[in-house]
Order: structure tokens, then C-alpha cells, then sequence
């Protein structure tokens, strides 16, 4: 299990014993919060057990170090690539209740990951997805505490489906997650045979709409990634460069197309990162 808690009314896990796991810790570093406090939060909601303060931190079902990766769902009909780089979703023209969803991405050792791909596609408030254009569609990368933050709409109904956002997330050098994200207290939840529980966001109404938040957990670690040995393959690709969409580069002997506007960084080779590029 991984992601968000299940819904923001429903009790806490007993799991987590009233303690402090190591990715909220992780997490309030991140955001800067002071840990003192949180510890000190924790430690007065483990009442008057005398093994409190020196048990180790109880796991969590999100991330535990040893963690299962958020689980894959089905991309549908309705991706492409391309997408414009952008945290907010919001145009002129796009209507429906405010939804801004927050969260983190973290590996499988619970630390958090810069520089992930996120790129996100939904439906409007009547169902329909823009499939002309890029409206309510859009990618953005986690930062360097492993944050990301969009502002978009809460999504409409369709047919034989229960409310949710698509995503695609990819770290450098490694494989694409694709994913959806869920909204709880939908009744379509129950009937939906895609729906997944572990993908519910905590999602809580706010003045102007709607809150949500969901951590990812991607199938990558903190261990530095093996230096490449032997020849380098050669081309015209080359990190640290911005290539718009529709750029053409060459990498080891073939040719690749840009698919969406990015800045090269090593990791981000064009046969690796199919989220980017597409071969000739």
C-alpha cells in the first residue's frame, strides 16, 4: 500500500501507533517544518505508554522503506504527448470547482526524488476530454525536496467511470509510472472496475473548492545510479540543453524526436526517457 490516506474523515491507522514514521519526518524536512514539534505532537498523542519514546518509528502503509511502488493503472485513450509545462491547468475558459493537489514523490527508501516528470491529463467539468488541444493537460517536475503542486478543476463523469486524474511520472533513468488518481466518498468507486483504493487521494473542502494531496512512490532508490563504462554513443543530443518540442537529435546511431519541451540533464537519454522522446 502507498499514496495518500484513504479519506481525510476516516480515523487514523492503529498501525501507526500515534508515533512519527520516518517519511513524515522526511517530509517535514523537506518542507522545513521544525521536527521538534512534530516529534513533540507525536509524543503527546502516544498518552502514557512507557515504551513510546523509545520504540522505533512504527511503518506506515505509504511508505515504509521497503515499500511497494504506487501501483500502475491503465494510460486509456485519451493521453498526448506534448503537453506544455505548467503547475496550473487553469485558462481562460476552463470552468468547474478549484482543485489544487499537492504531494511528494519519494523512492523506494522513502527519500524524496527531484527532478520527476509529472505530466497530468483529466476530463473537464462535463466529462469531456480536450483532445484537440491541451486543455487540462500539462507536465511539471518535483523540485528539490521532491514537491509538486497543481491547480487544476475537480474532473466531470463519464460513462462507466468514477471521477480521477490521470498522471504519468517518470524519474531520470528510469521507467514511466502511469497511474490515475481517485477522489474519495464518489459513489462510482464501488462500480468502477479500474478504481483502486490504494490511488485515493485526501482531498478536504476548502473556501474557493477543494484540497487534495497524494505522495507517489516510485521503483527507485537513493543509490547513485552506475557510471556508464566504455564508448559514449555519440550524437547531437547533449545535457543541458533545451530542446522545444519538435526538436530532432541523434543518440547512438538513431534519431529521436522531442515530445515535450524540456532541458537535458544526464539520466534523460533519449531511449531511456520515452515520456521525452520518440524514436525516428
Amino acid at each position: 500500500m502507498n499514496g495518500a490516506p484513504r479519506d481525510a474523515a476516516e480515523p487514523a491507522d492503529p498501525r501507526h501507533g500515534g508515533g512519527v514514521s520516518r517519511k513524515s519526518v522526511l517530509k517535514a524536512a523537506a518542507l522545513a517544518l521544525p521536527v521538534p514539534l512534530l516529534a513533540a505532537g507525536a509524543a503527546s498523542g502516544a498518552g502514557t505508554e512507557a515504551t513510546a519514546a523509545t520504540s522505533p518509528p512504527p511503518l506506515t502503509p505509504y511508505c515504509d522503506d521497503g515499500d511497494d511502488p504506487t501501483p500502475e493503472q491503465m494510460e486509456g485513450p485519451y493521453f498526448k504527448p506534448n503537453s506544455p509545462r505548467r503547475t496550473s491547468l487553469i485558462e481562460p475558459g476552463v470552468v468547474g470547482t478549484r482543485l489544487t493537489v499537492i504531494g511528494h514523490v519519494f523512492g523506494l527508501d522513502c527519500r524524496p526524488v527531484p527532478g520527476v516528470l509529472l505530466d497530468f491529463w483529466q476530463a473537464d467539468a462535463n466529462g469531456a476530454y480536450d483532445n484537440t488541444g491541451y486543455r487540462l493537460r500539462g507536465h511539471q517536475f518535483t523540485d528539490a525536496s521532491g514537491g509538486y503542486r497543481l491547480s487544476t478543476i475537480v474532473p466531470g463523469l463519464y460513462p462507466g467511470r468514477t471521477r480521477h486524474i490521470h498522471v504519468k511520472a517518470q524519474a531520470p533513468n528510469r521507467p514511466v509510472l502511469t497511474t490515475q488518481l481517485y477522489f474519495p466518498g464518489e459513489p462510482r468507486n464501488n462500480t468502477d472496475p479500474i478504481f483502486d483504493a490504494a490511488l485515493l487521494m485526501t482531498v478536504r473542502t476548502v473556501a474557493g473548492g477543494r484540497e487534495g494531496s497524494f505522495d507517489f512512490v516510485l521503483n527507485v532508490t537513493s543509490a547513485p545510479t552506475p557510471t556508464p563504462t566504455g564508448t559514449a554513443p555519440g550524437g547531437t543530443w547533449a545535457p543541458g540543453t533545451a530542446y522545444p518540442a519538435g526538436a530532432r537529435v541523434t543518440y547512438g546511431g538513431l534519431g529521436y524526436r522531442c515530445l515535450q519541451a524540456h532541458t537535458a540533464q544526464v539520466g534523460w537519454e533519449p531511449p531511456r526517457a520515452p515520456a521525452l522522446w520518440a524514436a525516428d
